[in-house]
């Protein structure tokens, strides 16, 4: 469910102090310098990695901005890099460490970090292709990674984010090109003091106010207008390109089909430029942005108030601003949660990943919803208030309410029954989302089933009693017994019989199989999509059955102490004592990048799997109790583990209490706890 991805561009700023490393987008200017969540105690942020994440907070410490074809960079002022929007191809996982960067860059499907040694970072998907099968569906694959730049990779002060395809600009003024297509740089290349990739093209700008401009040029985006003098910023966008002159005028050339290079009067005071597809930014000096060329998603809209912003980027067709105090505002297209800033990113006491969308409870009662929404998955009804627990599915979602009744929606076109609660819906204690199908364990230990049940996946095996959790996957469920077992239900591996050059028709190859023996002491189930199942024992130990087509049923040693577990299409998810994620699956040609646990992998209490992507729930380092603020209580909690080097391993709450994360609680702690205390 993956979207083709376009092209867009850059932004440049002009700063009293000269050309500055301050803002970059995809193809752009850089100048020199299936599971179900109960709500528990435990309260905090939560970070999504893979496909379809959630959006992160964006409320301040940011430098710089990027915006690639469906995903968005933000440079810290730490010279860290946070990610979000369309995942596919690991584009905005960042590789570790994640720390001395000075710059961004991001493309359809790649990024690009500048490190202060003149290094470059890069990571995501090389070249973007289309498999096609009989029936002429096409659906994109990543050829392979993005390739390192050039060796050698020192001396970098610049970089530059196409289609597929990178520039590097050294401190000398040489252009280095890699990546694929429109890689060749023109005779002389020297002198160079910005870069911009555009869809198919390239921008150049020279210490003496030219630019130079190759690759495609079917509508004249590399055909720079005379005069070709004074220019101090360059953008490239899908098909046009655009320059910042020194008197504060911008000049347009190139595809002009929806007005994107005619530059809105007064022409003057511009600081900035930024070139998205088919759309184009100028940055004001009194810190307001104006918008101009195709407007369908509304990225030339700039909401208000249209004033304190430092920097703009676009992307394929979203547009960032960064704010003097560090904020990030986005906005335009948001498909694959580009344009999410989910502020304040706080307060969740339960996630839980579907398909292509999430949920997240929040501590108040209320579930807050993203991602992918073409059956009104994430359209929460009203009152959105008094759930204790969420479910996603594979296109509907579900809610628990404290008084044990059960809220559904989503099936908005796609409805096999699987948002029919039964009417005696007043006792249910915890629910379940399939991809067709819906479950709820009521009080007395029984299952109720409803939605799909072409292969059996809501026909409840006698006897229908003394069950304690359920888990949904694609066409098959869990459930688990009270005595440790588990019961299973459904079909275990769908296949396809295909009428050649007509049509493709899915059956069930057999019954879903039972776990492994002994089937005894269980206390958690999760079920994937068409795969395997987890079940975790009193001991802490994984057991996976199933189908193991991409690694998901090899639980990584060390097999224990696990507390908590997640399955999705073709990953698995298992949450450790000491908070940390382990993550496997994820082969080959469904990689991305669901198991690349952010870091640092501390600190969680709580999560999920989807489809492609996953959720965690991480506590606020210093919140001992899981309250959601770092106060005396907390203090109080963990007193007696000040003990330094000799702190017991065992205790609830030291970890938490461990800023400085070097395994004790001492002196140390306590002044970077202080500097965090929120109080109450």
């Amino acid at each position: 469910m993956h979207e083709a991805i376009p092209t867009v561009g850059r932004a440049a700023r002009l700063s009293p102090s000269g050309l500055q490393v301050l803002v970059c987008a995809w193809m752009t200017t850089v100048v020199i310098g299936a599971g179900i969540v109960q709500a528990q105690a435990p309260q905090g942020a939560i970070v999504g990695w893979g496909s379809q994440v959630v959006g992160v907070d964006l409320s301040s410490g940011f430098t710089a901005v990027a915006g690639g074809g469906n995903h968005s960079l933000a440079l810290k002022a730490d010279g860290s890099i946070v990610g979000w929007g369309d995942n596919s191809y690991g584009q905005t996982d960042v590789p570790a460490p994640n720390s001395g960067f000075v710059a961004v860059a991001a493309g359809e499907s790649h990024s690009l970090g500048l490190k202060g040694d003149g290094s470059i970072t890069v990571w995501g998907c090389g070249e973007i292709r289309q498999y096609c099968d009989t029936l002429w569906t096409c659906s994109p694959y990543c050829a392979g990674p993005y390739p390192e730049p050039p060796s050698p990779n020192t001396g970098f002060v610049a970089v530059a984010a196409g289609g597929s395809r990178s520039l590097g600009l050294k401190a000398d003024g040489f252009i280095v090109p890699w990546g694929h297509g429109q890689t060749g740089v023109p005779a002389l290349n020297t002198g160079f003091v910005a870069v911009a990739a555009g869809g198919y093209h390239n921008l150049g700008l020279k210490a003496d106010g030219s630019i130079v401009a190759w690759g495609d040029n079917y509508v004249g985006q590399t055909n720079v207008p005379a005069p070709n003098t004074g220019f101090v910023g360059v953008a490239a966008g899908g098909n046009h390109s655009l320059g910042l002159k020194a008197d504060g005028s911008i000049v347009g050339w190139g595809d002009n089909s929806v007005g994107q290079t005619n530059v809105p009067a007064p022409n003057t005071e511009f600081v900035a430029v930024a070139a998205g597809k088919g759309y184009s930014l100028g940055l004001k000096a009194d810190g307001s942005v104006v918008g101009w060329g195709n407007n369908n998603y509304g990225q030339t809209a700039v909401p208000a108030p249209n004033t304190a912003f430092a920097a703009v980027a676009a992307g394929g067709s979203h547009s960032l601003g960064l704010k003097t105090d560090g904020s990030i505002v986005a906005w335009g297209a948001n498909s694959s949660g580009q344009a999410n800033v989910l502020a304040p990113n706080a307060d969740f006491a339960a996630v839980a990943a579907g398909g292509y969308h999430g949920l997240g409870l929040k501590a108040d009662g209320s579930i807050v919803g993203w991602g992918y929404n073409g059956y009104g998955q994430i359209n929460v009804p009203v009152p959105n208030t008094g759930f204790i627990a969420v479910a996603t599915g594979g296109g509907h979602s579900l809610g628990l309410k404290a008084d044990g009744s059960i809220v559904s929606w989503g099936c908005e076109g796609f409805n096999y029954g699987q948002c029919n609660v039964p009417a005696r819906d007043r006792d249910f204690v915890a629910i379940a989302a399939g991809y067709n199908h819906s479950l709820g364990l009521r009080e007395d230990g029984s299952i109720a089933a409803w939605g799909s049940n072409g292969a059996g996946e809501s026909s409840v095996p006698f006897p229908n009693t003394r069950f304690v959790a359920v888990a949904a996957g694609g066409n098959y469920s869990l459930g688990l017994k009270t005595d440790g077992s588990i019961a299973a239900w459904g079909c275990g591996e769908i296949q396809e019989y295909c009428i050649p050059n007509w049509f493709c028709l899915p059956y069930c190859v057999g019954s879903y199989p039972e776990p492994p023996s002994p089937n005894i002491g269980f206390v958690a189930i999760a079920a994937g999509d068409y795969h395997s199942s987890l079940g975790l024992k009193a001991d802490g130990s994984i057991v996976a059955w199933g189908s193991a087509d991409s690694g998901q049923t090899d639980a990584p040693a060390p097999n224990a102490d696990f507390i908590a577990i997640a399955a999705g299409y073709d990953h698995n998810l298992g949450l450790k004592t000491d908070g940390s994620i382990v993550a496997w699956g994820c082969g080959d040609p469904y990689d991305f990048g669901q198991c690349n646990v952010p870091a640092p992998n501390t600190g969680f209490v709580a999560v999920a799997a989807g489809g492609d992507h996953s959720l965690g729930i991480r506590r606020v380092t210093g919140d001992a109790d899981g309250d959601g603020d770092v106060d005396w209580a907390d203090f109080a909690s963990v007193a007696d583990d000040m003990l330094g080097p000799s702190i017991d391993p065992q205790s609830l709450g030291w970890r938490f209490f461990d800023v400085d994360a070097d395994s004790d609680v001492d002196l140390h702690d306590l002044a970077a706890w202080h500097n965090a205390f929120t109080g109450d």
